[in-house]
């Protein structure tokens, strides 16, 4: 598939396709969104919400949330606040979330079971890494999306003028749901 993939590339960039979507390195609109890595979202999101190629800083991982003040999605947030001109951050959680009842010992069986050692795993617990933790998942997306939310908007580096809302999306239909906004302070 990968190498289906790449002969697909070379004729795009044969072709010039990519032109249509020259844009500068600075948002447009002047948000970000951190969002699920969900394969529904990846056309249905932009076109529901009226962005296109430029507009924003979108940031995707499982489950669209930020479960941790210095992961790579909360640095990244904040190179788009101070590098890039962002001053509205919204973070989307979806309906049907595979990451919602995700369960830790579940994971951690599908690793055994691709092969993952179980030295490797009690390696982890050893170093300190909590697992159960780590790998669960949420039980409610809004309050997953609150949660996130709470984190951005009182990190201790995120600047106060950044408005910080929270915000589902359908995934059938595109309709998004406001779960809190910057004047829910």
């Amino acid at each position: 598939m990968i190498d289906d993939i790449l002969k697909f590339n070379a004729a795009f960039v044969a072709g010039e396709e990519y032109r249509k979507f020259e844009t500068s390195k600075f948002p447009d609109k002047k948000i970000a969104i951190v969002t699920c890595m969900d394969t529904r979202l990846v056309e249905l999101l932009p076109a529901a919400l009226g962005i296109r190629n430029g507009d924003v800083k979108m940031i995707k991982n499982a489950g669209g949330t930020i479960t941790n003040p210095f992961d790579s999605a909360m640095r990244s947030l904040l190179v788009a606040v101070y590098e890039l001109g962002v001053n509205e951050i919204m973070v989307i959680g979806h309906t049907e979330c595979g990451v919602q009842g995700m369960n830790a010992a579940e994971m951690l069986r599908l690793m055994k079971q691709r092969g993952v050692d179980e030295e490797h795993i009690s390696l982890m617990r050893h170093c300190g890494i909590d697992l159960d933790s780590w790998l669960h998942g949420f039980d409610d997306t809004a309050d997953a999306v609150r949660e996130t939310v709470d984190l951005v908007r009182h990190h201790p580096l995120m600047a106060a003028d950044v408005r910080v809302g929270g915000y589902i999306i359908d995934t059938a239909t595109g309709a998004m749901t406001v779960v809190c906004r910057d004047t829910d302070k």
